[in-house]
């Protein structure tokens, strides 16, 4: 008799080693990122993560500069600081005698920029500043309250003592520059008045307090309306050269070399000739 078949068992699908190796493998990984995690410092970045910015170093740059070129350089010193982050350009302006005065009296300055030679020749022998270029030019006219009440029609007009014509003091640039026309056109100025700088002979004839001034073309070009220009050939023969230097005491030398060569630069330049100032 043959025995009963018995019945067939089930089969239960076993997994295979790939399978159970890749499970392995992945339960591996996740423990190392958690125990990584666990681990790391709180705060610390991660290489994606950019560290913190360095702060700008605060820095001002002090410019010694003649009365002259108030509204030129005021201008450039925007430019300077936008391209100079945490740079601050503190301009000084006054007649170039007493800039001279000032530095050689110990007073701090990078920079500075004369109306004349012989100024900086004073600064450069008492050893307060070193190789000073010339940047630009300028000469002298003459003007006079809109209207001409004085009726200033020549340079030997302001001989008449009828008139009230203000000049620059002899030790200033554009009054060393007026002695020079006077003798040049063999005439003598009545001046009632000499001013320490060019913008305060430029201020008492706008006001009304001169019939006449000897100023710088640019000062009478900045002027406007405020003013007449009585064009006259004997200031045109006297022409004063501006020149810069860094100072021997420059906190950043290198800064002020930088201005210096935006000044002699294209930029500086092209500035200078719009305001009214001659090539160097």
């Amino acid at each position: 008799m043959n025995r009963s078949a018995r019945p067939a068992r089930a089969s239960t699908p076993r997994r295979g080693r790939p399978a159970r190796r890749a499970l392995a493998v992945a339960t591996t990984a996740l423990l190392t990122a958690a125990l990584a995690a666990c681990a790391a410092p709180s705060g610390t970045p991660d290489a994606s993560t950019p560290g913190p910015t360095a702060p700008v170093e605060e820095q001002t740059l002090t410019v010694l500069a003649a009365a002259s070129l108030r509204d030129v350089f005021a201008d450039l010193a925007q430019e300077f600081e936008a391209e100079h982050d945490g740079v601050t350009v503190a301009l000084s302006f006054a007649g170039s005698a007493d800039l001279a005065d000032q530095l050689l009296a110990g007073s701090p300055g990078d920079v500075i920029a004369s109306a004349d030679t012989t100024n900086m020749d004073r600064v450069v022998e008492g050893g307060d500043a070193a190789d000073p270029v010339v940047f630009a030019t300028n000469t002298l006219t003459v003007v006079v309250p809109p209207g001409n009440p004085g009726g200033v029609t020549s340079f030997a007009d302001l001989a008449r003592e009828d008139l009230k014509v203000v000049v620059c003091a002899a030790e200033v640039p554009c009054g060393s520059a007026t002695a020079k026309v006077e003798a040049a056109a063999g005439t003598t100025v009545h001046r009632v008045s000499e001013e320490a700088s060019v913008t305060d002979v430029l201020a008492k004839v706008t006001a009304g307090e001169a019939d006449a001034g000897l100023v710088y073309v640019t000062d009478a070009t900045l002027a406007g309306d405020d003013v007449e220009v009585v064009d006259v050939p004997e200031t045109t023969t006297v022409v004063n050269q501006y020149p810069i230097a860094v100072t021997t005491g420059a906190a950043d030398a290198a800064l002020a070399q930088a201005w210096v060569a935006l000044v002699t630069g294209p930029a500086g330049q092209d500035a200078l000739a719009k305001a009214g100032f001659g090539a160097p």
